[in-house]
């Protein structure tokens, strides 16, 4: 049974700093694409960024987070992590962990599986 499990989310004051983890079990982690997503209350769910499972160094971003936030995974630990810096009301959201075989499918709406969710809230 495959379960990605999202943490690291709170409450945080405008211009401050958070780092999401999301620890998968039941796949083979280090052959997954793996991404964030976010979703505020009544919008929809948006892509934040993406990791590759064979480069590291293979990652993109959403344009409104670029240059604030970074990700990165730890394949010994089977997680994928979310730094977020300066961090803005409107990144208020819960964000979501999403991973797929495909960097395509994993960066759109269509991955495999996904996590619950954590709740982020930035105050002004």
């Amino acid at each position: 049974q495959v379960q990605l499990i999202e943490s690291g989310g709170g409450l945080v004051q405008a211009g401050g700093s958070l780092r999401l983890s999301c620890a998968a079990s039941g796949l083979p982690f280090s052959s997954y694409a793996m991404a964030w997503f976010r979703q505020a209350p009544g919008k929809e769910r948006d892509f934040v960024a993406a990791i590759n499972y064979w480069s590291i160094s293979n990652t993109n971003y959403a344009d409104s987070v670029k240059g604030r936030f970074t990700i990165s995974r730890d394949n010994a630990k089977n997680t994928v992590y979310l730094q977020m810096n300066s961090l803005k009301p409107e990144d208020t959201a819960v964000y979501y962990c999403a991973a797929d075989l495909s960097m395509v499918r994993v960066a759109a709406l269509s991955s495999r599986y996904w996590g619950q969710g954590t709740q982020v809230t930035v105050s002004s």
